[in-house]
């Protein structure tokens, strides 16, 4: 209770004139531990005492910040403390890529605690509208006569994509939740806010015809990256993995392989990593023409070996290098792949978009249905069957007759 005086209980603290109003404090402890006074201040006695008495409440209940941080201070902290010690090189890349370009900018100078659903909503609609050319000084880096944009007073409208602001606001939703977790915030608002989810643009897969032309081009060319191509057609499996597998992880008499490593590139870092999570890590069943693949992949790579000499920089036993044993890098795996098809005139697909193909050349290849659910992931045979079903059996015969003979005669 507030006397006269003003003064509050013994031990409690006292409110006292400050500037145009009043103060008070309590003794808080801080979330490392440590002792310290935390202050209050309002416009009258009522407001304070009020005030206080919600502050005592806070630091009985568990610890108190006495100092709110700006939330660039905090994404720091969180960036340098929480991401980059504890998950992968790529989450930090791209987290601290949204940090710098699209949330600092605009909100880092806002107290932590302070933030709101009205903050964030406003963020992100000036965020849509903003030309990133300009606010990223693109243009102002380029050589004088190559500048188009904010440089020559006319904007050349760069504004991020649905993607990009998605991705803005999960980044920011994530530190928040560790603000929430640590205790300096009480709601995540970031949460709160709504965005429009990215439309994905629906591709039709090739077909087996399609992409039994483009393996047949790749064997008559003795491209030294066929059995790459076969893998992500015929296993489904994704531009890491396949750059990522080593020959340790191909057991050529039990016709299995092992997938547990991918290449990713993680800013100025090529890395050779375990894949994300151990349900990630797989044996799969090779049917007859990926085996053919990797013993001509092995072949190749061995002539490779004997030319480079000293110059073979191989570390890892990858199954898929450069002409001097280095990694491939998974951006000119997608060039390569893009480049192949154009060549033969080709219907154009983003590489990731092969594993649709997966399950009809498997049908295609006459690989037995169980080994084919065993790739596809199939919880029943039902599914696979239905797949099978599905298949034109003139065009995968004259698809796969095709490919045999340009790989020798392997079915």
């Amino acid at each position: 209770m507030v006397g006269m005086s003003g003064k509050l209980g013994n031990g409690e603290g006292s409110i006292y004139p400050y500037k145009n109003g009043f103060a008070a404090y309590a003794w808080v402890t801080k979330p490392d531990g440590k002792r310290a006074r935390k202050y209050v201040y309002g416009k009258t006695r009522d407001v304070v005492h009020g005030k206080w008495i919600k502050l005592h409440a806070e630091a009985k209940s568990g610890p108190v910040v006495t100092r709110h941080r700006t939330l660039a201070a905090f994404l720091t902290y969180w960036l340098d403390s929480i991401v980059k010690p504890n998950l992968a090189p790529l989450s930090y890349v791209s987290y601290e890529g949204y940090v710098r370009l699209y949330i600092a900018p605009h909100l880092g100078r806002k107290r932590l605690d302070k933030l709101s659903v009205r903050d964030v909503r406003e963020w992100l609609t000036t965020l849509a509208i903003t030309c990133q050319c300009c606010a990223q000084g693109k243009d102002a880096k380029r050589s004088v006569d190559r500048r188009k944009c904010c440089a020559v007073g006319e904007c050349c409208e760069s504004f991020p994509s649905r993607r990009v602001i998605q991705g803005s606001r999960d980044a920011l939703r994530a530190a928040l939740t560790h603000a929430v977790t640590e205790e300096e915030i009480g709601k995540n608002v970031a949460s709160l806010v709504k965005v429009p989810k990215p439309r994905r643009r629906r591709i039709k897969p090739w077909s087996v015809a399609e992409a039994g032309q483009f393996l047949t081009d790749a064997a008559a060319r003795d491209d030294n990256l066929l059995a790459a191509w076969v893998l992500v057609l015929t296993l489904g499996l994704r531009r890491g993995e396949v750059l990522g597998l080593t020959w340790e992880s191909v057991d050529f008499e039990a016709g299995v392989l092992y997938i547990d490593h991918q290449i990713q590139r993680a800013g100025r870092q090529i890395l050779h990593r375990e894949t994300k999570t151990e349900d990630s890590d797989d044996f799969l069943p090779l049917p007859a023409l990926c085996l053919k693949a990797l013993r001509m992949r092995r072949a190749q790579q061995f002539g490779d070996q004997q030319a480079a000499g000293e110059l073979w920089q191989d570390v890892h036993g990858l199954v898929f290098t450069t002409k001097y044993g280095t990694p491939i890098e998974p951006g000119n795996l997608t060039r390569m792949f893009a480049l192949r098809a154009r060549r033969i005139s080709l219907r154009a697909i983003p590489l990731r978009n092969t594993r649709h193909t997966c399950s009809s050349l498997l049908v295609a290849l006459k690989v037995h249905p169980k080994v084919a659910q065993r790739i596809l992931r199939h919880s029943q045979i039902a599914m696979t069957m239905e797949v099978y079903a599905e298949a034109s059996e003139e065009q995968v015969r004259d698809a796969i007759g095709k490919l045999s003979d340009a790989m020798g005669g392997t079915g």
